[in-house]
């Protein structure tokens, strides 16, 4: 297999300042030895005739169609108005949840021995905010998740907040996949998912900001059918109601879990139902603070906090006073023959320099984690000696989740977008992930990259 290569090829200056180096795009710097392709930039024309939509979130990677392909299924967090021509994710005429929905998927089918795009496409369209997401259990397909629940009192034509199904096969140029939200999974402002293939349970954050936010369960009827309906849950340490995570944690501790039933999952927040929050935390639910990446790997649920934490980032304190941090990692390690299942705290942040806030993650084919840093701090500035000029600079970062100290593997240099997205290829030879761009204009752009190296001389 050849290697992937960049538009100018693999060609890097060290900075003497830093580990990492800096390609001659000066788009990321990366590491001696590693390089990078951008794939799919915001406007560049699709195979459908469409425009690459704005805002790359969440994705996951799937075996490709043809041999040395891979398939990505890409979120689009798109935060226009209803309807609007903005860098919308679109296909007119196709099946759609919402007519005025903005926000979807795109799927790339790509070559991994040349880099080069065979397709890329719309696969999925009518819905609003789809930030991350997960797989479906066995790969089938990417569960997308609405980050909102706005509905028509915002101009919307539905009701949002949901997740949705994304089959990796079926969507085709021209033909995406039609959308109907799986209520029984909840509405909330929904992030990211991840499925235990032993279970075929699905575990979900929530992230909505200022608030106390829940780490959910859903216990499907059918695993391979979630539209058959389910039973929705929200962790609760035993023993103390309303535990928070969010703050006086210590690493490495063991907490006992058990989950209280949420038993309005779709709750007509129009008419002042209670929310899924509200009705977990009237049960002792626990409370974390923006809960964002999700993902199944050696056997545990790993989930990331963006701004738990006891130092704190400077913020303004959310509703309840709560001060944000710079971020956890918290594990969930499902019980087996009965057995509880168990919460433990992976890692939490000291400061910026360290990890500033945490969003999506992977977990890596080698035992690692990355960690692709979203920091929207208001208050301080957070620059880098490889991106003068920028005031917030995110990063990605690699954790050993059986100890260690978090390391910068990459840093945007560009532009002051998050990282998001990040997957690998299923030989493990190749990681894709996203910088998000705007989510409501056309610049900075949306990227997909690619990045390859010596993957197996490291930690990740």
């Amino acid at each position: 297999m050849g290697p992937l290569r960049d538009d100018q090829g693999a060609y890097a200056v060290e900075n003497p300042r830093s580990s990492c180096v800096q390609t001659r795009e000066e788009l990321l710097a990366l590491p001696a030895g590693f390089s990078y392709l951008v794939l799919g930039q915001t406007g560049t024309p699709m195979t459908d005739g469409i425009a690459t939509p704005i805002a790359h979130d969440g994705m996951a990677a799937f075996p490709g169609k043809r041999r040395h392909t891979v398939r990505l299924i890409r979120n689009h967090e798109v935060r226009t108005t209803p309807g609007s021509p903005t860098g919308r994710v679109h296909v007119p005429g196709s099946r759609r949840y919402d007519e005025l929905g903005v926000a979807g998927t795109t799927t790339l089918e790509v070559d991994l021995r040349s880099g080069e795009v065979l397709e890329h496409f719309i696969s999925f369209n009518g819905t609003i905010v789809n930030c991350a997401g997960g797989k479906m259990l066995h790969d089938r397909g990417w569960l997308t998740c609405e980050e909102t629940t706005a509905g028509p009192s915002q101009g919307w034509q539905r009701k949002h907040g949901y997740i949705f199904e994304v089959p990796l096969d079926g969507p085709r140029p021209g033909k995406p996949a039609p959308s109907m939200p799986l209520t029984a999974m909840g509405r909330f402002s929904h992030e990211a998912v991840a499925v235990d293939p032993r279970t075929g349970y699905v575990y979900e954050t929530e992230d909505d900001s200022g608030k106390p936010d829940g780490f959910y369960r859903f216990r499907p009827n059918d695993p391979r059918h979630l539209a058959k309906g389910g039973v929705l849950e929200m962790l609760k340490v035993r023993g103390t109601d309303n535990y928070d995570c969010r703050e006086g944690q210590t690493m490495g501790a063991r907490l006992t879990v058990d989950w209280v039933v949420i038993n309005q999952p779709d709750p007509n927040l129009e008419n002042g139902t209670p929310t899924c929050t509200q009705q977990g935390l009237a049960k002792g639910g626990a409370k974390f603070n923006r809960l964002e990446g999700c993902w199944y790997g050696g056997g545990s649920i790993f989930f990331s906090s963006t701004s738990g934490g006891d130092a704190k980032n400077g913020d303004a304190p959310n509703a309840d006073g709560y001060r944000e941090g710079y971020g956890q990692i918290w594990q969930l390690i499902p019980g087996r023959r009965h057995r509880d299942d168990v919460l433990v705290l992976v890692y939490e942040s000291p400061g910026r320099k360290e990890l500033d806030s945490p969003d999506n993650l992977t977990f890596t084919p080698r035992g690692g984690i990355v960690l692709c840093e979203d920091d929207a701090s208001a208050v301080d500035a957070d620059p880098h000696p490889l991106a003068p000029g920028l005031d917030n600079v995110n990063r990605l970062i690699g954790l050993d989740p059986r100890g260690g100290q978090p390391f910068e593997f990459a840093v945007n240099i560009t532009d002051d977008s998050e990282f998001a997205g990040a997957c690998f290829s299923p030989d493990g030879s190749v990681m894709f992930v996203n910088t998000l761009g705007h989510t409501a204009a056309l610049d900075p752009p949306g990227r997909t990259y690619a990045i390859r190296g010596p993957w197996r001389r490291g930690p990740l």
